[in-house]
């Protein structure tokens, strides 16, 4: 199963910066056997643009007394998780491999990021703010240029059995697709991305597959004009920190997610909060490292729940 990104595109203009402790969510079976679980690539329901997305998501709250997201009982993802690679297909003279290395690098330990540590097992263990850059490989269309959902598992799989990545149940191997390369079950149609998981050489692994958003610029880019001068790589950022937040807090699909299957990032989706404006007059919401970035928010777990830039 997997769960995906909705389509549209407008930056918003607003922020919410509640500090709180998050409420402790029921330890049973309750939300259990109530709640839709995650369909596999979120709903096609599209929230609405802008702001009108995260004031949805306010008030489809899951019981009394909770943040808008429930706990399911299954894993989340603690410690250090490190974030993989796959470059799939032609990603020559693309500054995409800079860029998206850059956020991978540079997204552990943010305030951003800290916005998971909301979330926490059955044990109350938190998800840590920590999230390493584990390295990268590449595929040169091992499984040609239209892709299943099968596929992108077994590319995942190769790389690690071939030994051109650690076979590490706390990663997140990110297959990323060049411009060329379509998945046929339904990429710039009904979803930029999703998140999974599989059994492979014995080991539960979490991967996602991201799209090039250059393929459908007006499902999958906020903007045309990025601040790092690559609208596709840019997009790219957004929608990985998406995938990476769903999967560190609801990895196997039965831990976070509300009462219509979402998960925290679904929560948010292309909301954006308070934006400036970048020397080339694209809009940016934070800087990781060196680098300027657009990043959708995500749901804090906590004071009902709302959708944030930072913790």
């Amino acid at each position: 199963m997997k769960s995906g990104w909705r389509l549209s595109a407008v930056v918003s203009a607003s922020a919410f910066c509640l500090l709180t402790l998050p409420m402790l969510a029921p330890a049973d079976n309750e939300h259990e056997n109530r709640d839709t679980k995650p369909d596999g690539k979120g709903s096609l329901f599209n929230p609405g643009k802008g702001d009108n997305a995260g004031r949805d998501a306010r008030t489809s709250k899951t019981g009394g007394g909770t943040n808008g997201i429930s706990y399911h009982n299954g894993p989340v993802m603690l410690g250090t998780v490190s974030v993989y690679y796959i470059w799939y297909g032609d990603w020559s003279g693309n500054s995409a491999t800079t860029i998206l290395t850059d956020f991978a690098s540079n997204i552990g330990g943010s305030p951003y990021f800290n916005i998971n540590t909301t979330y926490y097992n059955g044990s109350n263990t938190h998800v840590s703010n920590s999230v390493s850059y584990g390295g990268f490989t590449t595929d040169n269309y091992s499984h040609g240029t239209a892709l299943s959902d099968a596929d992108v598992q077994s590319i995942v799989t190769s790389a690690i059995t071939s030994g051109k990545l650690p076979g590490n149940p706390n990663g997140v191997y990110f297959v990323l697709t060049s411009k060329d390369v379509a998945e046929n079950s339904g990429f710039c149609t009904k979803y930029c991305a999703w998140h999974s998981y599989g059994t492979i050489t014995g080991t539960n692994i979490k991967y996602a597959f991201v799209g090039n958003a250059d393929r459908c610029p007006s499902a999958c880019e906020a903007q045309t004009t990025s601040p790092n001068g690559n609208a596709g790589a840019d997009a790219m950022a957004s929608v990985i920190a998406h995938e990476l937040e769903e999967a560190v807090t609801d990895p196997n699909l039965n831990a976070w997610y509300d009462n219509r299957g979402a998960e925290n990032a679904d929560k948010c989706a292309w909301t954006f909060g308070t934006v400036s404006s970048a020397s080339n007059g694209s809009f940016y919401n934070m800087i990781l490292g060196a680098r300027q970035y657009l990043i959708q928010r995500n749901w804090v777990n906590a004071s009902g729940g709302y959708c944030a830039l930072s913790f």
